[in-house]
């Protein structure tokens, strides 16, 4: 395993919830053969975070006490490793760390330490980009540069594209067989 990953053993594992409200039919849509919403479920939880649907309220996110890390559905081939590092880094600083562009536009994954949860007096918007400059009026977000198989997709050929510059996980294609 990466070093980077997060550590089952760890005594408070993060919480981890694949974003695809708002997103239309995109999410599932497939690339290399599965779901969007799929692929970015299986990469959180290779990350080491404990994946909780959309049906957990958003005060039973905040009473668990644990990090949050939001993973957006059109983001489905962001690397574990990524999503586990800026797990990492949001943790060493108490702060919310974002995935980004080169360009500075909001990618994946969005994490949320408990501290900052807790202080968020509803559900964030599941327009990450708007979160984001909710959580910059008060916090100073840490901005952490994507790499390219984070990419976001908007159509069926960005997401061809996404599938030409990344390979499924041998994991997934193994246990298909």
């Amino acid at each position: 395993m990466d070093p980077a990953m997060i550590d089952d053993d760890d005594p408070t594992p993060a919480l981890g919830m694949v974003v695809d409200e708002g997103r239309g039919a995109l999410p599932y849509q497939l690339v290399h053969g599965e779901s969007l919403v799929a692929c970015a479920a299986w990469a959180l939880g290779r990350s080491g975070v404990d994946l909780v649907d959309a049906s957990v309220p958003w005060s039973g996110l905040v009473e668990a006490g644990e990090d949050l890390v939001l993973h957006d559905a059109l983001c489905p081939m962001t690397p574990p490793e990524f999503i586990a590092a800026c797990l990492a880094a949001s943790r060493e600083t108490g702060l919310p760390v974002v995935g980004v562009e080169e360009s500075g536009a909001v990618l994946s994954p969005v994490v949320l330490p408990a501290r900052v949860l807790g202080t968020l007096p509803q559900q964030p918007s599941p327009d990450l980009g708007r979160l984001v400059e909710v959580l910059e009026a008060s916090y100073d977000v840490q901005r952490r540069v994507a790499p390219a198989a984070a990419a976001r997709v908007a159509s069926a050929d960005e997401i061809a594209a996404l599938e030409r510059l990344t390979t499924p996980d041998v994991d997934d294609v193994q246990a298909d067989a």
